[in-house]
């Protein structure tokens, strides 16, 4: 979004990925003089123009590199910028920062609206340190490393060539031998790539635990805490979070696999029989490709709430092949070359949220769809605030954002599925296999994590007994498996195909805090209707991050807090609800 300041302070033919262009405005902003709270909000406007064009600069070379690693020129560009141009960016940050801090302070507006602005980039400075801008710089490279490994694999499968994303076809197969045949193949084209991804991860947590001794940290687990700004929380609360998820759900998800070992047939589940109907049912195909499921998703989105159908129309069609080259906000089916997951990145000057995703024509993909949805309704919700920092939310309601969509649309999945029965199958899968066996799988992440940086200097066969003795406390996204040596090294290196650890180190636990709020907005919209929910959640995200974390959450009318009580009342209201199903 192009605001007056923007035109008045950038150039219009700005390219702000050659640092040449972006130096002498940055410059200017730190030469200005700041004698007052008018010079201050100025400033301020001035450089959250600059820093949202550096913003969708960047984001537009990664997108282009993830939608198709194997393109030379978009990998070398984005390897180029990460490597140029983005150091140069931090330091001249930090004295930005810096001034700002100064001023903010001199001129005693620390509070009210200022606030959280302040809280954040006072913690920054206190963070920086010139010394690791060569280590974050080798660590974006690893990870980019990574990103082009992973998105090379591919399964020669049934007389076909298909990505790992189309192989999650198979795992819903009511052929177990297939089932079996298809994981197995996935599982060793995997382990092809074990010794590099594992030694890619070696030098990271080498390099992440000296970025941290740098800025005068013992573990990168406290460097962390500070750098994701978690003010609100800690380790111990994510520990607690651990031990509520294994006491509340463990004995539900233990009853939920009963469940699935009957209706299979089998004694006991193996990794190939998590995802198949346990009552028998056929896969569910809910749609044929990017331009079908947006087609789809758009119906939904109508049946819930028009203004939201509204902005989700303006992303585009679906037929996207290219990334953001060719001026369209969606690149959605799965292909060579493409690398792993799906995410949003909104690109902040043109105002537009940017949706990546694998698509394969499962259901995973819908519920896929409308999560990245709810992601891309925040940023447009909140793109008219003037200042960059405050639309960017803390992560852990960032992602209620997103969960709570994946709840909000399950009355109206007729689109996908018109077949009153595959509705209800639907909704059992959001509910169980995608909702409450996501709060194992994010304790399982989140203690990994914890531990690996707690423990910095240990040795592979280490990680690996440690990551065992996660997968015998929490299963696999909740489920116990059975295992044997032929599916052990599988098992062990399972976390390499999960690319938070290796992209954004810290990152799950927020998926746990997001999905105990979606429910409770979901108990809002039951108790409450659906308006009234959908009320709360536009005004709530259109506070974008301008708030405290907890004052987020109320703002939603929903409790911040992620501890065994509220996981538990959580969880009985979802078992009335499949009860009823």
């Amino acid at each position: 979004m192009t605001t007056a300041t923007t035109r008045r302070f950038l150039p219009d033919d700005l390219d702000a990925s050659k640092w040449e262009q972006v130096e002498p405005l940055a410059r200017a902003l730190l030469d200005r003089s700041i004698g007052s709270a008018g010079d201050l909000d100025a400033w301020l406007r001035d450089r959250s123009a600059l820093d949202a064009a550096c913003s969708e600069a960047g984001a537009r070379l990664y997108i282009n590199m993830t939608c198709n690693t194997a393109d030379e020129r978009a990998s070398g560009a984005y390897r180029a910028y990460i490597e140029e141009v983005a150091p140069r960016l931090k330091p001249v940050a930090f004295e930005m920062d810096t001034k700002q801090v100064e001023a903010t302070e001199r001129l005693g507006l620390t509070a009210g609206a200022y606030a959280v602005l302040h809280r954040d980039t006072k913690a920054d400075v206190d963070l920086f340190r010139e010394e690791n801008i060569p280590l974050e710089t080798r660590l974006e490279s690893l990870s980019q490393d990574h990103q082009t490994i992973v998105g090379a694999m591919t399964v020669e499968f049934e007389g076909e060539t298909k990505t790992i994303p189309q192989m999650a076809v198979y795992a819903e197969s009511t052929d177990r031998a297939l089932r079996e045949r298809a994981w197995r193949a996935t599982a060793e084209r995997r382990l092809r790539d074990r010794d590099r991804i594992d030694a890619i991860f070696d030098e990271m947590v080498r390099l992440r635990h000296e970025v941290a001794q740098n800025a005068g940290f013992d573990t990168f687990t406290g460097f962390m805490f500070a750098a994701k700004h978690r003010f609100d929380y800690s380790p111990e609360t994510c520990y607690a979070f651990h031990e509520g998820v294994e006491k509340e759900l463990m004995p539900l998800a233990a009853r939920f696999d009963a469940m699935r070992a009957e209706g299979l047939g089998i004694d006991e589940l193996r990794p190939w029989d998590l995802s198949v109907d346990p009552e028998g049912g056929e896969p569910l195909r809910p749609f044929e490709g990017g331009v079908d499921l947006v087609a789809k998703t758009r119906r939904v989105f109508e049946a819930l709430d028009p203004e939201l159908a509204g902005m989700f129309a303006t992303l585009g069609d679906g037929a996207n092949t290219e990334g953001v080259a060719t001026g369209e906000f969606l690149d959605l089916d799965s292909r060579p070359g493409k690398t792993a997951g799906g995410y949003q990145y909104m690109l902040e000057q043109t105002g537009k949220p940017f949706i990546f995703m694998n698509a394969a024509g499962v259901h995973r993909d819908v519920e896929t769809m409308i999560h990245e949805a709810g992601h891309a309704f925040h940023s447009m919700l909140c793109a008219p605030m003037p200042l960059l920092a405050d639309r960017n939310a803390p992560i852990e309601f960032a992602e209620v954002a997103s969960m709570s969509m994946e709840l909000l649309t399950l009355p109206h999945l007729d689109a996908f599925y018109p077949n009153p029965d595959d509705r209800a199958r639907a909704r059992k899968i959001q509910l169980i296999d995608h909702g409450m066996k996501i709060l194992p799988w994010t304790a399982t992440i989140d203690a990994f994590q914890h531990w690996v940086y707690d423990n910095p200097a240990h040795s592979r066969d280490e990680r690996t007994a440690h990551w065992r003795s996660l997968i015998e406390r929490f299963g696999v996204r909740g489920s116990r498996v059975a295992w044997d040596d032929s599916t052990a090294d599988a098992r062990d290196t399972m976390w390499h195909a999960q690319p938070h650890p290796f992209a954004v180190p810290f990152y799950y636990i927020e998926y746990g805090i997001a999905q105990l709020g979606a429910y409770q907005l979901w108990i809002r919209s039951m108790d409450e209707g659906t308006a009234v929910a959908l009320d709360a959640y536009k005004k709530a995200l259109a506070l974008g991050g301008s708030r405290p974390l907890p004052e987020l959450f109320a703002a939603a009318g929903l409790e911040f807090d992620f501890g065994a009580g509220t996981i538990a009342r959580i969880r009985d209201r979802v078992e009335a609800e499949l009860d009823r199903l």
